[in-house]
């Protein structure tokens, strides 16, 4: 019962994502049947939308992992996600494989990045490590676009024409694609928390607050951390992996440095180190850029730089982290008052 009220609010958002598209499609006067059944409206639109929130939030809590969890700065996430996504357009397409060989493929190919990050690891830490993270992941940035593999990977122009299995089409099964996408969601960060708790997780926090105290308490941290970075590398490739499902397009953009800093945004937005924040993050991330794009045109990208500007200046500790802050000062505060009023009374 006690674990059952801690995560109320946990259920209650579950339950609200669950119900959403046929909450949206009730107030826009859509069936049902015609929901269900793939009809334009409202709904769909929604449905697209927060698919792209998920697939940002699953990015966002990876790149939490190996930064806020095990305190890994890297300057190359956006590689995981660039592999996973180019990955799954080229076997999918050029190689006619089908969706669960490529799934595995991913998984393989997510563990393949964190032992090439892992062998840099071992070498060197802090922000040399992040340099060297950035410059494997421009190197890859340069091969996706380079001609000789423009057949495979379309260039600069991105690759395109990828075919999907009819039982997750985004357009005639958007409804099913956004169940399964949100149970993903819900199971990675539930594994992510899983993995906080545990002791290895526990290690990494240690490693992260002060690296040679756990050397000396015999933990090899090296090895740790290559946990934290296998996990989250395999989770950002899937995530690559979903991207590539649902656009109709796998941009060049997504294995650049700008979709790093992104990632990076996202997590500070949210919280570093909260899971449940860089979640946030993303959404609030999408939502900025998406509606400020519509409503403001050009001038979005400023609106939203300002706005993280604002939340750096007045949120340091970003949304959910500011909120467990102030959270426990709150309830201090409030259990002082009750003490006093008691004693006033008596």
């Amino acid at each position: 019962m006690t674990r059952l009220r801690q995560n109320t609010a946990f259920l209650l958002l579950i339950l609200l994502l669950v119900a959403l598209p046929f909450l949206v499609g009730l107030l826009d006067g859509q069936s049902p049947a015609g929901l269900i059944a793939g009809e334009a409206g409202q709904s769909k639109f929604i449905q697209g939308l927060m698919i792209e929130i998920f697939i940002l939030a699953m990015y966002a809590i990876s790149y939490d992992l190996i930064l806020g969890i095990a305190g890994i700065l890297s300057f190359g996430h956006a590689m995981f996600f660039a592999v996973g996504a180019y990955a799954t357009g080229i076997l999918l397409k050029s190689m006619a494989w089908s969706l669960g060989p490529t799934l595995i493929a991913v998984v393989g190919l997510g563990v393949a990045q964190a032992l090439l990050f892992g062998v840099v690891l071992v070498r060197v830490s802090g922000i040399t490590f992040a340099l060297v993270t950035l410059g494997l992941a421009y190197v890859f940035d340069i091969l996706i676009k380079t001609r000789e593999l423009g057949k495979y990977t379309g260039g600069d122009v991105g690759l395109q024409g990828i075919p999907r299995p009819e039982y997750l089409s985004p357009s005639d099964e958007r409804l099913r694609f956004y169940y399964v996408v949100l149970a993903f969601a819900v199971l990675v960060y539930l594994v992510y928390r899983r993995f906080i708790d545990s002791p290895t997780g526990r290690v990494c926090i240690a490693a992260r607050e002060n690296e040679n105290r756990a050397r000396m308490l015999g933990f090899n941290t090296i090895v740790f951390k290559f946990v934290a970075l296998t996990i989250a590398s395999i989770t950002a490739a899937l995530a690559g992996m979903i991207y590539t499902l649902f656009q109709p397009i796998v941009s060049p953009e997504v294995a650049g440095l700008g979709f790093t800093v992104e990632g990076l945004l996202m997590v500070l937005m949210g919280g570093i180190g909260t899971l449940s924040g860089p979640m946030l993050g993303a959404a609030l991330f999408k939502f900025m850029e998406f509606y400020f794009n519509k409503w403001f045109g050009e001038s979005a990208s400023f609106l939203v730089g300002a706005i993280y500007v604002l939340i750096v200046v007045f949120v340091p500790y970003g949304l959910v982290g500011t909120w467990r802050m102030q959270r426990w000062r709150m309830r201090a505060g409030w259990e002082s008052w009750r003490e006093r009023w008691r004693r006033a009374r008596s």
